[in-house]
């Protein structure tokens, strides 16, 4: 836990924009004190989420990608903990966690450029080196009985997630996949690309469900591998809201079924949404609204292990833009989760 930098009031108080009449969402999140036994203190905390951020960039340029996700984390903090707390939004059960320090990564890619294969190389060591600081935070929160919820960096963070849950569980898990690319490209270094590819191989993730994919950047390799393998599945964005051919709602529920009523976590690729700042931004795909609908629908079931957000891009202009979208997701996911755990 070397990487970890715990969040604490200071922190947030500088944060927070108290108004007279209202209470606000940081002031009720709970924090560690210390990041030395973070297991024992998880499991004696009355809390059922954990926020933690993943500031870095590498994934995405070891993937040939826009860079600048590393931004993401710092942009929604600060409008999380500004949101209302409410009968709606109730904060009392989250633990505001902190973030894990990637800088020297960062450092060591601003070095590097993404013509040059050596570079390209290095980059991917350094994304399987970050795996290993994702996959020890996670699993130790997972086996604490806590859910998850990271913010930020590219999608080389999945297989962290799938990895970490499914070591504390002792399982290999499922995941549902809002996105418009599958990211199970090959097994070729580590990568923003190959993180739901590399955790099926290791047998970390068992059943796959890529929701929404754009058929103009989905190669027919990728295309038949899902069609010949029962453990992997997809639909496309066009068949849902260009052509019709599908219902959504009902692409849910068979998204759903996929899942085969076993543990999963939920991951958010915001390239799927449209006109939002990320690494393969799109002017053609989901809304804000069915991204939202869809978070809600699979965070209300009760396999539900985790929620992911990723490969957003926060820069100065729009900062505010995308810390309010994934705020949201935020809020929507504990929201439509928690109704399943105050039933239990």
């Amino acid at each position: 836990m070397d990487k970890l930098v715990l969040y604490n009031n200071s922190i947030v108080n500088n944060l927070l924009n108290t108004r007279s009449g209202e209470t606000k969402f940081g002031e009720h999140v709970q924090f560690l004190t210390s990041v030395s036994n973070i297991y024992d203190s998880l499991i004696s905390l009355d809390v059922s989420y954990v926020i933690f951020g993943l500031p870095e960039a590498v994934g995405v340029f070891a993937n040939h990608g826009k860079s600048g996700t590393s931004t993401t984390w710092d942009a929604t903090i600060k409008i999380l903990l500004n949101t209302q707390n409410n009968s709606f939004n109730d904060a009392h059960k989250v633990l505001l966690l902190g973030h894990l320090d990637f800088t020297e990564e960062q450092e060591q890619l601003s070095k590097l450029k993404q013509d040059h294969p050596k570079h390209i190389n290095k980059a991917r060591k350094i994304v399987a080196e970050i795996d290993k600081h994702v996959v020890d935070l996670v699993s130790t929160i997972v086996s604490a009985g806590k859910i998850p919820i990271a913010i930020g960096g590219g999608h080389n963070n999945a297989y962290g997630m799938i990895k970490g849950t499914s070591l504390a569980l002792k399982h290999p898990i499922n995941s549902i996949n809002f996105d418009a690319h599958t990211d199970f490209r090959a097994l070729e270094g580590r990568h923003s690309g190959n993180g739901f590819s590399y955790a099926y191989a290791e047998k970390f993730l068992k059943r796959y469900f890529a929701f929404g994919l754009h058929e103009n950047y989905t190669s027919a390799d990728i295309f038949k591998h899902f069609n010949d393998n029962k453990h992997l599945n997809y639909n496309t964005y066009e068949a849902i809201a260009v052509r019709q051919d599908l219902k959504f709602k009902k692409e849910l529920k068979r998204a759903e079924k996929h899942l085969n009523n076993t543990t999963f976590g939920i991951e958010i690729d915001c390239d799927a949404i449209i006109n939002t700042p990320s690494s393969a931004q799109t002017s053609s795909g989901f809304s804000a609204e069915k991204a939202r609908q869809f978070l809600h629908y699979f965070a209300a079931l009760e396999q539900a292990s985790y929620l992911h957000i990723c490969e957003a891009i926060a820069k100065k202009k729009n900062a505010h833009q995308v810390g309010k979208l994934i705020s949201y997701l935020i809020t929507d996911f504990i929201r439509s989760n928690s109704k399943i755990h105050d039933k239990a």
